[in-house]
């Protein structure tokens, strides 16, 4: 019998629709959940509520980055402080040791709800980190 190993998860790579960046160091936060609905009526038997699905909610996704020249993350937000939101598509790829694609989920309709800029030490021997916050309406594991 083979040994089958699980995927580790350092490699990967995120695609925006539209924005040509380089890698990320983290991306966290993105799930699903529905939510649970309990309805019941005065003369049900048994005395116990049943259980409808509710709505299908998408926690944001949260991306952290080395700071570099680029800016490309930043002016897609930028419009948003203004009420100009700009919807796109983030697709996450989870890559095995051979750098072949294993595993991908694909985000819709995602905009930018929070930019934080990099704190700053001069004590501090740190990669000075940017990150946004991502909201969405969806995701699909595809692979």
């Amino acid at each position: 019998m083979q040994n089958v190993y699980p995927y580790t998860k350092y490699r990967y790579r995120v695609e925006i629709e539209g924005i040509d960046v380089a890698g990320f160091s983290e991306v966290s936060g993105f799930d699903a959940n529905i939510d649970v609905v309990e309805y019941r009526e005065g003369n049900m038997l048994p005395p116990t509520p049943i259980k409808l699905p509710g709505l299908r909610k998408y926690g944001n996704i949260t991306l952290k980055w080395g700071l570099t020249a680029s800016m490309a993350l930043y002016e897609w937000m930028a419009p948003s402080l203004e009420a100009n939101v700009e919807r796109k598509t983030i697709t996450i790829i989870l890559q095995d040791e051979d750098n072949a694609d294993v595993a991908s989920w694909q985000v819709v309709n995602a905009w930018v709800v929070k930019y934080t800029a990099p704190d700053f030490n001069a004590t501090a021997s740190e990669v000075a980190i940017e990150s946004l916050e991502i909201a969405h309406e969806g995701m699909v594991r595809s692979m």
